[in-house]
């Protein structure tokens, strides 16, 4: 990536030589040319938020900057691009979107997220720090920046505008003003679930910002907890990219018996499947991870895979998250033991699962979903 401080080599987490997807984008480079070409340049406390594979804090290292992140291959990716170009260990803080933000901020630099939920959220959280002199920069592709992203800028922080748009990229400058009086952070955000949803019929879900359908229940996860197989007596169930909990929490109640391992590289998700596991006093055994699917299971230990994977990595279209779910459940099952997928029928799950498991079967079907399962021979 060419910027003013510099050429800083990039990459994705996890490496993948055939993935022909950047480290970073047009918007990326749009906010650090806007960076040098400030005057006066931005000084003091710098805090980057949403920074995706550790491009901007990267770049911006000599200024020792703070990386607030909801995801943790992209943290992981920062670490790993920091290392790659020679940034000293320490130069660069790396928070989380759950840990507490910096006391004060003086330059705030946001790539806008997918969820405007995050967004709103994280400004919420990061607003008590900003001041009247805080450089506040926003950056995304013009698709990304919506007019209601521009109102929640406005609303948290103050007079929010637009410039122009660079090859395809834009930015946010928002004038913070202190006298602003906020709204409260209305997240977690709790519902009832309907009762027609099997184990966990009129239980109560909690879902943090930028969980996915996170003010109700998502038409394939509603779907998949109606045809969930049955209590086994036991055994150690994995709720593979859990989201908000909802349908590792079905199985646990269905089978107090079985430990259940909630695991998603979201932040977010894993607090809001801690809070919604506890929120409906199950008994039994859980665990919850954040990091990269499987990774770290030993092979041979688990005996069900509950997994609803995601097609999308940010903007772009793309089934390696999904075969990586696929090949970690087949790696981390035990013989007998069995992969339960529900995914749009297009998506055409079944083909990847006969070619890792040799075996793929419909369990139930709908005109827009379908659940497969897949044995471990």
């Amino acid at each position: 990536m060419t910027t003013p401080w510099g050429e800083p080599e990039l990459s994705r987490f996890p490496e993948d030589t055939r993935d022909r997807l950047r480290a970073w984008d047009a918007a990326d480079e749009y906010l650090l040319r806007h960076l040098a070409d400030r005057r006066p340049a931005p000084d003091g406390a710098v805090v980057v938020v949403g920074d995706r594979w550790g491009a901007l804090v990267t770049a911006l290292a000599a200024h020792r900057p703070t990386q607030i992140t909801d995801s943790w291959l992209g943290q992981e990716a920062t670490r790993a691009n920091l290392a790659r170009n020679g940034v000293e260990p320490g130069a660069v803080r790396l928070l989380t979107t759950q840990d507490a933000p910096p006391e004060r901020i003086d330059a705030l630099l946001v790539r806008v997220p997918k969820s405007l939920a995050l967004l709103e959220d994280q400004l919420l959280r990061l607003a008590p720090s900003v001041h009247a002199d805080t450089v506040v920069v926003g950056t995304g592709m013009v698709k990304e920046i919506h007019t209601s992203t521009l109102k929640l800028f406005e609303r948290i922080l103050g007079p929010t505008r637009t410039s122009l748009a660079e090859r395809k990229a834009r930015l946010i400058l928002c004038t913070p003003d202190p006298s602003l009086v906020r709204p409260p952070n209305p997240w977690p955000y709790r519902y009832t679930l309907p009762e027609d949803v099997g184990a966990v019929s009129g239980r109560t879900v909690v879902n943090h910002a930028g969980v996915f359908c996170a003010d109700r229940l998502d038409i394939g996860t509603r779907f998949f907890l109606r045809h969930l197989p049955g209590a086994r007596g036991g055994g150690r169930v994995v709720d593979l990219g859990c989201g908000n909990g909802v349908v590792g929490t079905a199985a646990a109640l269905a089978d107090p018996k079985a430990e259940v391992l909630f695991v998603d590289e979201s932040f977010q998700a894993v607090a809001s499947a801690q809070d919604t596991y506890r929120a409906n006093d199950v008994s039994g055994h859980a665990e919850f991870r954040v990091g990269d699917g499987l990774a770290g299971v030993p092979a041979g230990s688990v005996d069900l895979v509950l997994n609803n994977p995601p097609f999308h990595s940010h903007q772009a279209t793309t089934d390696a998250t999904a075969w990586r779910m696929f090949t970690g459940a087949r790696r981390t099952l035990r013989p007998g033991g069995e992969l339960w997928v529900v995914g749009n029928r297009h998506l055409g799950h079944h083909v990847k699962l006969r070619r890792l498991f040799g075996n793929s079967e419909v369990v139930a079907s709908d005109p827009k979903f379908v659940i497969l399962r897949a044995v471990r021979r």
